[in-house]
C-alpha cells in the first residue's frame, strides 16, 4: 500500500513538471511581435559660421535648449564700428539720390533766368555799341580795327546769352537720368555693405537649430572659433526612434505606419506608445550587437520604431523591447500614428 501512495506522489509530480515545461517553452502569442533594440536619437555638432574668439559659453552639459536660444557668441565689436561706418556711408549717399530726384530747387531756376535775363540785357547793349561804332566808321570818325572790337564783343555776349539759356534749361530739367540711376546704384551698395556686415554680425552668435539638450561642450570662452571647429554636441529631443531589425518573414506582416508599444528596464511600468515609421529598402548582416535565436549569418532588415511620448525618459542607447500587434488595421495613407494609437 505503501509502494502504491508512492507511485502515485511520483506520477502526479511528473505530470505537474511536465505542464510546467510545456508553459515554459511554449511559444509566444502568434498575435504579436516581439523586438529587441536600442534607443536612438539625431545628433547636432554646433559650429559658428565665422572665425574669431569666443566671448561668451551661455549653456553647459545637460542643459535642455529651445530653437533659437542663443548658446556662444563672438567678439564682435570690430564688426560693429564697421557696421557704423557702413551706415553712415549709405546715409550720405540717400540724401545724395534724395536731391537728384528733387530736382532742381525753384531759387536755383530763378538764378538760371535772372543771368539769362542780364546776358539779354549785354547782347543789346552790344547791338546798340556795334552798330553806333559801324556809323563811326562809315563816316571816317574812327577806324575800321574799332568796329571789329564792337562786333567781337556783340559776339561774345551772344555766346554768353547762349550759355545763360542752356543752364536755364538744365535748371528746368533738373538732373539726367543716368546720374540718378547712378546714384541709386551707389545707395544700393552701400546698403549692400551694411547688410554684408549685419550678417557677419548675426553669424557671430551661435543659435539652437532647434530644442535639444546640450551633450558635449567643446570650447571655451577664449578659444579660437572656426566653421570647421564644432563648438557644442547638440542632442535634438525629437525625434526618438528605437532602431531595430526585422527577419524576412516578418516583412509582410509588419505595415508602415503600423501601431507598436517600447518597454525599457529603466522604466519597467511604462509603456510608450509608437509606430513603425522606416523599415530598410536593403538587407543587411545581423549586427553583433543584436540577440536573436537565429543564427548570426543571416539576414535582416533595419527598422525605426518611432515613439509618440517619453522623450525626456528615453536615453540614447538605453535597450527598449518593441511590441507590435500583428492583428491590427493596417493604418490609413497620411493618417497620424500617435494620434490614432491613443
Amino acid at each position: 500500500m505503501k509502494n502504491k501512495l508512492t507511485l502515485i506522489i511520483a506520477a502526479a509530480l511528473a505530470v505537474l513538471a511536465g505542464v510546467g515545461w510545456f508553459r515554459h517553452n511554449e511559444a509566444p502569442s502568434s498575435n504579436e511581435l516581439t523586438l529587441h533594440g536600442n534607443v536612438d536619437i539625431r545628433q547636432v555638432e554646433l559650429a559658428f559660421n565665422a572665425s574669431g574668439r569666443i566671448d561668451r559659453i551661455l549653456v553647459k552639459e545637460g542643459d535642455r535648449v529651445k530653437a533659437g536660444q542663443l548658446l556662444a557668441s563672438l567678439d564682435t565689436e570690430r564688426l560693429r564700428l564697421s557696421r557704423q561706418q557702413a551706415e553712415a556711408q549709405a546715409a550720405v549717399q540717400r540724401e545724395v539720390v534724395a536731391r537728384y530726384v528733387a530736382g532742381s530747387r525753384p531759387e536755383e531756376i530763378r538764378q538760371a533766368r535772372a543771368q539769362r535775363d542780364a546776358a539779354r540785357v549785354t547782347v543789346a547793349d552790344a547791338e546798340a555799341y556795334y552798330r553806333r561804332q559801324m556809323d563811326l566808321v562809315a563816316r571816317n570818325f574812327i577806324s575800321r580795327q574799332q568796329a571789329d572790337s564792337a562786333r567781337f564783343t556783340l559776339d561774345k555776349a551772344r555766346d554768353q546769352l547762349k550759355a545763360a539759356e542752356q543752364s536755364q534749361r538744365l535748371a528746368e530739367l533738373g538732373p539726367r537720368k543716368e546720374d540718378v540711376a547712378a546714384a541709386r546704384a551707389t545707395l544700393a551698395a552701400n546698403e549692400a555693405a551694411v547688410a554684408v556686415i549685419q550678417r557677419d554680425l548675426q553669424e557671430g552668435e551661435l543659435r539652437a537649430p532647434s530644442d535639444g539638450m546640450i551633450e558635449n561642450r567643446i570650447l571655451e570662452a577664449g578659444d579660437m572659433a572656426s566653421p570647421q571647429k564644432p563648438v557644442f554636441t547638440l542632442a535634438l529631443t525629437a525625434p526618438v526612434w528605437v532602431r531595430t531589425w526585422l527577419a524576412e518573414p516578418q516583412l509582410g506582416r509588419v505595415p508602415m505606419g503600423a501601431r507598436a508599444w517600447v518597454h525599457t528596464d529603466s522604466h519597467p511600468d511604462a509603456r510608450y506608445r509608437a509606430w513603425v515609421g522606416y523599415v530598410s529598402p536593403s538587407a543587411e548582416f545581423t549586427p553583433k550587437s543584436v540577440e536573436t535565436t537565429e543564427i548570426r549569418s543571416s539576414l535582416v532588415y533595419q527598422a525605426r520604431i518611432f515613439v509618440c511620448e517619453g522623450e525626456g525618459e528615453l536615453r540614447l542607447g538605453m535597450p527598449a523591447t518593441v511590441t507590435i500587434p500583428l492583428d491590427q488595421t493596417p493604418p490609413a495613407q497620411g493618417s497620424d500614428p500617435c494620434r490614432d494609437s491613443q
